[in-house]
């Protein structure tokens, strides 16, 4: 699904900025403030798995059409999730892990409404920059619904416990500052500055050593699960890998020589 091969009734947009090495990911259903039926669960997946297997995409940048992010699951879709039982539900998992598994860079540009299964989205990737007109709800206990889309694991690593039930068990719709109180987004921007601001993060981490982040992101992702000694041991292993690396060389090279480098992932 490379962009310029994508039909019209896609539901998801990917634009390859190449030079650069980013991708774009447009949730495209502006008219329903971007709910995801089940094409988009689809579809999603395999952009997922699309950018993280390309070596050419360094970075992925997630956002939405139109003047929201995404509000969640389509309920009113007759192929979505209700009533479709644990098959379906396990399908909604496989997406959230594969873009937890992108062994790349991930930002969600939060550009208006985040809820339900499309905030925790948003908090599965690495970076969450909002809108200063964004808003942000766990909206599950309004709908008869509990969390999902990993937001029964992420909540509580990123904000604490008590803070993740009061945001799961309220519903209630928060600003982008609140979001900001809580600890789920890393930045508020202006609304007319978004686009430049998440950019400017984007070059920054596609500039950035492939291999060096991608496993200090894997490391900081299986923190909570290992002790401090498995950590130190996952910490020497990927250090000697990044000793062997023409990037090493480079950042050397480029250090000696009072430049920036250019990383190349190898």
């Amino acid at each position: 699904v490379r962009s310029g091969a994508m039909p019209d009734d896609h539901v998801v947009r990917l634009d390859i900025d190449g030079e650069r090495a980013v991708a774009y990911l447009t949730l495209n259903r502006p008219a329903k403030k971007n709910a995801i039926n089940a094409t988009m669960w689809n579809e999603l997946l395999e952009v997922f798995r699309e950018v993280g297997d390309n070596v050419d995409d360094r970075v992925l940048v997630l956002t939405g059409a139109g003047d929201a992010f995404c509000s969640g699951a389509d309920l009113s879709d007759p192929g979505g999730v209700v009533g479709s039982g644990l098959a379906r539900m396990r399908h909604v998992g496989d997406v959230a892990l594969a873009l937890h598994r992108l062994a790349k860079p991930t930002i969600a540009k939060v550009n208006g409404v985040a809820a339900g299964a499309g905030l925790n989205m948003a908090l599965g990737c690495d970076l969450v920059v909002a809108s200063d007109e964004a808003r942000f709800s766990e909206i599950f206990a309004r709908r008869n619904l509990s969390l999902d889309f990993g937001g029964s694991w992420l909540l509580p690593r990123m904000i604490g416990l008590h803070k993740a039930k009061e945001l799961a068990f309220f519903a209630d719709v928060i600003s982008a500052a609140e979001a900001q109180e809580f600890g789920i987004v890393n930045r508020v921007v202006p609304a007319a500055e978004l686009d430049k601001f998440v950019d400017d993060w984007a070059l920054r981490l596609a500039a950035g050593p492939p291999l060096a982040l991608s496993m200090t992101k894997t490391m900081l992702n299986n923190s909570a699960a290992v002790s401090m000694a498995q950590a130190l041991e996952g910490e020497a292993r990927c250090q000697s890998v990044n000793f062997e690396t023409a990037d090493m060389a480079e950042a050397v090279a480029a250090f000696m020589q009072k430049r920036d480098p250019t990383f190349e992932g190898r």
